[in-house]
């Protein structure tokens, strides 16, 4: 059963069942509300969802969208959308304890995306901090 949680550790949950799929989200809603340039989600049934330990604030992003969140460290968990996303919850999927375990299957609002991630790849890259 996966299982996550936030920065802190105030925050820790639990998801059974299997994953409907893991999308790497370049909207600019999701951009603003993780801080991130863009955001994977594992999709997981919502009445999967245990929180054990804590409880997440939320904020109403859009008419429909829930954003859930630490109120301590701010880090972004669980997103909700009944419209969009009859019966699901979005896992930011950066907080499970094994990330490695959901790879992304898709990009998904690429319209949204900033021109400059066209050529990231071509960056150099170190693997730790330069010159550290």
């Amino acid at each position: 059963m996966p299982s996550g949680g936030c920065h802190c550790g105030a925050v820790r949950y639990s998801v059974e069942g299997e994953m409907h799929h893991n999308a790497v989200c370049h909207c600019q809603d999701c951009r603003r509300s993780a801080g991130a340039l863009m955001v994977p989600w594992a999709a997981f049934d919502k009445n999967a969802l245990t929180i054990e330990k804590g409880q997440p604030a939320t904020y109403q992003s859009s008419e429909h969208g829930e954003r859930h969140f630490c109120g301590s460290c701010g880090t972004g968990l669980f997103y909700f959308n009944e419209a969009m996303l009859p019966g699901i919850v979005d896992i930011q999927a950066v907080t499970l304890d094994d990330a490695e375990a959901c790879p992304p299957q898709a990009h998904i609002q690429i319209a949204d995306a900033l021109s400059w991630e066209r050529t990231l790849a071509d960056l150099p890259q170190f693997d730790r901090f330069p010159g550290g």
